[in-house]
């Protein structure tokens, strides 16, 4: 692991603290009128998500953490895993559904993904901005209820539940933004 030092530390790094990774969300080198700089953080667990806040010194060393990114293509479901498969070597990742979060909503077969990994140990996943969905079932749009943007519920594929309009029907492919979980138009 890199030592850096306080003055080196960006957004989106990951640490090693109190035994624990964590990726930096917010950072401010503060230098006050008397004495010495320091670095406020804000840090995120990669495990947990839990997000904690804390100070060093600005001559403080601090453990950089080496992260791995693969790119790997979602294969399907095995109970409560899913199998990636790893697009450089070909091999298959089982991957637990609590890593995933609510990455899960948006996987489907053959679907692209970037697995985060520190020393083989899969800490989180990266999916594009935005992927194609189909609509599993929603209610029909009721003729001259054209109220603008008026919206219905909509179940996909992946059993997310989306906010969709109301020409939108059953069995049409939608694009989905992962980052806010809404519909953001027809495919």
């Amino acid at each position: 692991m890199a030592a850096i030092s306080t003055s080196d530390i960006k957004n989106g790094i990951t640490l090693v603290v109190e035994n624990g990774l964590f990726s930096v969300i917010e950072f401010q080198h503060v230098k006050p009128g008397k004495g010495g700089a320091f670095v406020r953080t804000k840090l995120r667990n990669a495990r947990t998500g839990a997000v904690i806040e804390r100070t060093y010194r600005s001559d403080e060393r601090l453990e950089q953490a080496i992260i791995d990114k693969r790119d790997t293509q979602y294969l399907y479901r095995d109970g409560d895993d899913y199998v990636f498969m790893d697009q450089s070597t070909y091999d298959q990742v089982p991957v637990a559904s609590k890593k995933l979060g609510e990455a899960a909503n948006f996987l489907v077969e053959t679907g692209r993904a970037m697995l985060i990994l520190h020393d083989d140990e899969i800490i989180g996943i990266e999916l594009p901005a935005s992927v194609e969905l189909t609509i599993a079932e929603t209610e029909p749009g009721i003729q001259g209820d054209r109220v603008s943007g008026a919206r219905k519920s909509a179940t996909l594929e992946t059993g997310l539940v989306v906010q969709v309009p109301l020409f939108v029907g059953p069995g049409e492919v939608i694009k989905v933004d992962t980052r806010t979980g809404e519909y953001m138009t027809r495919a």
